[in-house]
């Protein structure tokens, strides 16, 4: 007895993986802290350490937003450039239970 393969359509598109985005945002906003607190010059009221504290937390968590909306929008884009297929099962060799 022959088995036929079971066809299915399925989708295909490449989606974004959010966490690279959203951490490259995160690294964006050190960096602006970073040349914010060491650029210009010295506050006598705050060291410089404090300095980058603050505006870490200031640009981090806009950064990790706008890196969350770009790996959404690629996404969106992803899905409306998906294709559809049709791929067909490998037939094992061993029988059906």
């Amino acid at each position: 007895m022959q088995h036929t393969p079971e066809r299915r359509e399925i989708t295909v598109r490449r989606a974004p993986r959010f966490v690279p985005f959203m951490a490259l945002g995160v690294i964006a906003g050190f960096i602006a802290a970073i040349v914010l607190a060491y650029g210009g010059p010295e506050d006598p009221e705050f060291t410089r350490s404090a300095t980058l504290g603050f505006f870490t937390m200031m640009f981090a968590m806009p950064g990790l937003a706008l890196g969350a909306l770009l790996a959404l929008l690629l996404d969106w884009l992803s899905v409306r450039k998906s294709r559809r297929a049709m791929v067909e099962g490998l037939d094992s060799g061993e029988p059906e239970s």
